[in-house]
């Protein structure tokens, strides 16, 4: 069974699920990448304000090709910046049993649904919620548009609950909805042998930090819908000389902040980090705080690699990720978005339950163990061999369920 995705661009989030799904061998893939420009490997990318080249492998293990973007304006961030006339054919060409489109919002990925519909059947993955909805007439005229978006798929691979409201809102039925959870690589961030956490521990004393100490960390871009000036205002209200903050990441607000609180103590500011440096990263500190207020936070993975690392976890409600990743006082604390004193309370239960930081820890990463790559890929293994495809075998179907 041939299984053709398609995606705008080579990612951490995806290139090593695409490397799993094709190892496992159940089925056979080809990825379809439709911003041709960043096959080089390096892209600009506006919220860290900066050219982005990951240090891992993303294009390994799994068979892939760029197909030509013939847009004016190439990239991600708008949806006639990814034009691909010849796509379609190219996909044809190919023979797929099945299609995986990431994201309709781009030119060419709402044609080729619209092209292949009831052609083999479209399996979507977005991770949109309705978590920003305000009423009136522009939600009337969005949901109506939005419904007419999904009648071109068959079945929605939703990665939590405040998707699969959103799917549900928009039209899609419960038979068309197969959970296939927001995962990242929970391995890639696992400490085995403990070289990670000891990396972090010299880390620390290079910043100053006592070994006691609290560390509160922020990490991602530094953008109005992430709101780290809050996070920072939380920290100083705080008034705790056994605390330190910090701030990792780049991004639009950062020559802002950084002249607001230059003198601010315990505030510590680290540029963006690589990917093979991450894992060390998030180890500096003990609560990784996302304070983002929106309007859009769709889920937030920098909370699921935080949580491979064993810290404990704060969120703002506006997070689509919290209702599934985030139990309070078992792994964390949620937050009214935008409160600063209920942000304070949240971060004082830490401080004073400071001996539970550790069990807390522990609990994020049992619960990160279902949010997995391994999930995913049975998930579209077993749509694309159970699902209404054409020339599907008995002997297929038996292979598959003695597999798994």
């Amino acid at each position: 069974m041939n299984l053709a995705i398609v995606t705008t661009h080579p990612i951490q989030y995806y290139a090593p699920m695409f490397r799993m799904l094709n190892n496992r061998g159940v089925i056979k893939i080809k990825v379809f990448y439709t911003w041709s420009q960043s096959k080089e490997g390096i892209y600009f990318d506006p919220g860290f304000g900066k050219k982005i080249e990951w240090d891992i492998p993303l294009l390994e293990g799994y068979d892939y090709t760029f197909v030509n973007n013939s847009s004016t304006r190439p990239g991600s961030h708008n949806f006639n910046g990814i034009i691909n006339p010849t796509l379609n054919a190219e996909i044809e060409e190919w023979k797929p049993d099945a299609i995986f489109i990431v994201g309709w919002s781009f030119n060419s990925h709402l044609k080729c649904m619209r092209y292949f519909h009831k052609k083999v059947p479209i399996l979507f993955r977005g991770d949109s919620t309705l978590l920003a909805e305000q009423i009136g007439p522009r939600l009337i005229i969005r949901t109506l548009f939005l419904k007419w978006v999904y009648r071109f798929i068959d079945y929605a691979m939703y990665v939590g609950t405040n998707n699969k409201l959103y799917f549900l809102r928009h039209g899609v039925k419960k038979s068309q909805l197969i959970f296939a959870p927001h995962a990242i690589d929970n391995d890639r961030f696992f400490d085995k042998d403990n070289t990670y956490n000891t990396q972090a521990v010299n880390w620390r004393k290079n910043l100053g930090i006592q070994k006691n100490d609290i560390v509160f960390l922020y990490a991602g871009k530094l953008e109005y819908k992430k709101d780290p000036d809050l996070l920072i205002k939380a920290f100083i209200k705080l008034n705790n000389p056994e605390t330190h903050l910090i701030i990792l990441g780049n991004g639009p607000l950062e020559k802002k902040i950084k002249f607001k609180y230059s003198q601010t103590k315990n505030l510590h500011f680290i540029d963006f980090q690589n990917q093979t440096n991450m894992p060390v990263a998030y180890r500096l500190g003990d609560v990784l705080v996302l304070p983002s207020k929106g309007p859009v936070e769709t889920w937030g993975l920098a909370v699921n690699e935080a949580m491979a690392c064993s810290r404990v976890i704060i969120v703002s409600d506006r997070c689509g990720c919290g209702i599934d990743l985030v139990k309070d006082n078992i792994n964390g604390y949620s937050f009214r978005r935008t409160n600063l004193k209920d942000l304070v309370r949240k971060m004082n239960l830490i401080i004073s339950n400071k001996n539970k930081i550790q069990e807390m820890g522990n609990n994020s990463l049992e619960i990160i163990k279902d949010w997995s790559f391994e999930k995913i890929c049975s998930q579209i293994e077993k749509t694309v061999l159970h699902g209404k495809l054409p020339g599907k075998s008995e002997k297929v179907v038996s292979t598959f369920n003695s597999q798994y």
